[in-house]
């Protein structure tokens, strides 16, 4: 039996592929691993079933057998560890790679996620105006460290890997902001990780679910 995910049956971002499920459908398109994918409404992600798999009532959940894993971050490192394509073999390389996939959680996407929220539910507070550009620049500096850090390299450290995925993937919420074209290396890097054939693969597929959703 393949492993089971969880993504929203109705998915707020519209089919854009910025919903966290999109990082663990790219993670098993990259290590060439079938999975079915088990659809759930904002009523049942709050129920008890679902609320047994993820305590936050959130999605991806991962189910394997016996092992019910939740966090995209968490899922992507399991697979990662089990199949080949997403960490070097090289034992500090290995590190670096995980390093890069911690850097993208908890430091580029907080102020990334905090931008994008003030965009969405905050236009109407009389602050708004006055606080963008402070979320903004939070956003400026991590994309400025980021770019030096990236230089002329195609990929974080040498080939593509799970660092790679998870940082395009928190990357992709800056997509509409307009702020990536600031930093052009930056941009390029996030249009090579779209362009890989496995991302193409996760991105329709999570497509087509809006794209029936829609229909209905």
């Amino acid at each position: 039996m393949p492993p089971t995910i969880t993504a929203f049956e109705s998915s707020p971002d519209r089919g854009r592929g910025q919903a966290r499920d999109m990082r663990v459908r790219w993670a098993l398109e990259e290590v060439g691993q079938p999975y079915d994918v088990r659809l759930v409404s904002f009523a049942a992600m709050k129920q008890p079933a679902h609320l047994a798999l993820h305590p936050f009532g959130q999605i991806p959940t991962f189910e394997d057998g016996d092992l019910a894993l939740f966090e995209s971050g968490a899922i992507v490192l399991h697979l990662a560890e089990r199949h080949a394509g997403l960490l070097p073999l090289e034992a500090n390389a290995r590190s670096r790679a995980i390093a890069w996939m911690f850097a993208a959680l908890n430091t580029l996407e907080p102020p990334i996620v905090e931008l994008g929220m003030a965009l969405l539910f905050e236009r109407d507070k009389s602050w708004h105006e006055a606080r963008l550009p402070m979320l903004q620049d939070r956003v400026r500096v991590r994309l400025g460290e980021l770019s030096r850090r990236l230089g002329e390299a195609d990929w974080l450290d040498g080939a593509f890997s799970a660092g790679d995925l998870m940082m395009v993937t928190v990357l992709r919420r800056l997509n509409a902001s307009g702020l990536l074209d600031e930093y052009p290396d930056v941009a390029a890097y996030v249009a090579r990780g779209e362009a890989r054939p496995a991302f193409r693969r996760a991105f329709d597929a999570q497509l087509a679910v809006f794209n029936a959703a829609s229909r209905s």
